[in-house]
């Protein structure tokens, strides 16, 4: 477990990197760190281009906010994918733009949304589970995360973004931008002859590769 304050050090500095680099933008999106005792969450409002270590949010192990500014809205979200993966150290939340608009494209699989066109997509995100729309922070849509996050630690809210849980917070990260770009391959492929990854190949990653 990392100590708190390079905790906060890491996520000022992902947070950042991924806006610098178009991932996030506004105050879009939103990452937390497991913590002993409990986890530190960027605060609501907040762009993640500006995070200050001091100023994230802290909650004790029942999600009670115990210091720093009010946590993001979407804590609940965090917290329901935290209960799911006990092996989660970091989840990612973001709005990224090409994930939100496979997110929006009818006729998707729910059960598994994207289809395996790299391996890193597989080793690094594995089936991506399509949730139907809810508004941000609602708290069904926490249950409904809560309710699939141990079979998958890559879920996509339509209409949304995607959240992403990682045994570290360079895990979560790696994973994310992974489906990003996953995402940004489909929609340029379509009305191509594509070819995926077989059943077979895919099989093989998944066993020699398994997500946590």
């Amino acid at each position: 477990m990392n100590g708190e304050s390079q905790a906060r050090d890491s996520l000022a500095a992902f947070g950042r990197s991924m806006f610098e680099r178009g991932l996030s933008f506004g105050s879009a999106g939103n990452l937390s760190m497991r913590i002993d005792g409990g986890w530190l969450m960027t605060p609501t409002n907040v762009s993640l281009g500006r995070l200050d270590p001091a100023r994230l949010s802290k909650l004790d192990d029942s999600g009670k906010h115990v210091g720093g500014d009010a946590p993001t809205k979407e804590s609940l979200l965090h917290i329901a994918m935290y209960g799911a993966r006990k092996s989660a150290g970091a989840v990612v939340h973001l709005h990224s733009t090409h994930s939100v608009a496979v997110s929006v494209l009818d006729g998707l699989d729910p059960d598994d949304a994207l289809p395996p066109i790299t391996a890193y997509y597989v080793m690094r995100v594995g089936k991506l589970k399509l949730l139907p729309y809810f508004p941000p922070g609602d708290p069904t849509l926490a249950d409904a995360v809560g309710a699939v996050a141990a079979r998958h630690s890559s879920v996509l809210l339509a209409n949304h973004g995607p959240i992403v849980a990682g045994t570290s917070l360079e895990a979560a990260v790696n994973a994310i931008e992974e489906l990003e770009e996953t995402a940004k391959l489909y929609l340029l492929l379509q009305g191509h002859a594509t070819r995926f990854l077989s059943k077979e190949q895919v099989a093989t990653l998944v066993a020699k590769y398994p997500i946590p």
